[in-house]
């Protein structure tokens, strides 16, 4: 009689696997750890409130948009013009505070998320009723939205002078002892995390990217679903655009350029699926929050910003990998390959 012994030891891989892969955030919290320790070793001054509160600051609006990204691409779909709408909305909203200088701030904001959800609601139109693929729609609208930019100011900007206080203090008053623009993240990300799990729209977002035909089948209206994440993502970027020309006291025709690069990143290295199917909140905060500690330990330790476009196009390629490899994997588990 033979035993089997490899059986049991099979078994306690795979559970021992499948249980990394449902807490893929702590091997995030891990390496984010790690690089801290070894940021901290060389310069002992990196651990300090101080520093650790201007990369909450970096981070915050590129947690805004990337949460927007984490929708599209778990629809298995990817939004290419957040820059160019950030850019667009930035300067239009800053000329229209100039223009009417006793306009409220919260006017500004709301008048941002419009032009936002407007300009994301073209991509789903092209996405969902031209049947373009979203790689090559915002792509297209990346251009059209950048070209408008110069159009829409004929290559002027915005400078701080300009801009009223009341509309300077939006993203770095501290009422509450934390910096607007912290809160603006944290209630986006409270916000997204409750659509996603406690509606039947955020459901059905995951739903569409696990396997839209079965989606469709179940009777998930997937276009209205792609037209919804796509419009989402124009909003928040409307969002992050007036916060951004309020942080950064200007509205320049390069503002944002090349932060798609950065939505996409933070979403991916947190865990979201770039197959498409599953991401969470948490995991894009903290792949934001990893890309915004390399940022600003490559600063500390007095190393080329070029290798911060670097860093993050190696850490994209790795978890893209990695996410390929989990699903090889799962599928010789007797999974279905959905993370």
């Amino acid at each position: 009689m033979t035993v089997n012994a490899t059986a049991p030891s099979t078994r306690k891989s795979g559970s021992l696997f499948l249980t990394l892969v449902r807490f893929r955030e702590l091997s995030i919290i891990i390496f984010i750890l790690l690089l801290i320790v070894l940021v901290a070793i060389d310069t002992p001054t990196f651990l300090t409130v101080e520093n650790f509160r201007n990369i909450l600051l970096n981070i915050s609006i590129l947690i805004i948009v990337a949460l927007g990204q984490m929708m599209v691409i778990i629809t298995r779909g990817i939004d290419l013009s957040v820059s160019a709408t950030i850019g667009l909305v930035a300067m239009m909203v800053s000329f229209t505070v100039v223009a009417f200088p006793g306009i409220s701030p919260v006017v500004a904001l709301l008048l941002g998320m419009l032009l936002g959800a407007i300009l994301g609601s073209l991509n789903g139109v092209i996405i969902t009723a031209g049947k373009v693929p979203p790689i090559i729609a915002t792509l297209g609208t990346l251009s059209i939205y950048r070209g408008m930019v110069f159009l829409y100011s004929g290559g002027t900007w915005i400078n701080s002078f300009e801009m009223p206080d009341s509309y300077r203090a939006l993203a770095k008053a501290a009422p509450l002892g934390v910096p607007n623009i912290i809160l603006f993240a944290i209630a986006v990300a409270i916000i997204i995390y409750i659509f996603l799990n406690y509606t039947r729209p955020g459901r059905d977002i995951y739903a569409v990217g696990s396997n839209p035909d079965a989606a469709n089948v179940a009777g998930i209206p997937v276009q209205r679903t792609l037209f919804m994440v796509y419009l989402i993502s124009g909003m928040l970027a409307g969002l992050a655009a007036v916060l951004w020309a309020s942080r950064f006291e200007s509205a320049q025709t390069n503002t944002a350029l090349g932060f798609e690069l950065q939505t996409v990143a933070a979403s991916v290295v947190g865990g979201v699926n770039i197959f498409g199917g599953s991401g969470t909140v948490i995991g894009v905060i903290l792949g934001a929050f990893l890309l915004g500690t390399i940022d600003y330990a490559l600063i500390l330790v007095q190393i080329s910003p070029f290798w911060q476009l670097a860093g993050q196009g190696l850490l994209i390629l790795i978890a893209v990998i990695v996410d390929s490899a989990i699903r090889r994997r799962l599928q010789r588990l007797g999974g279905t390959g959905e993370l």
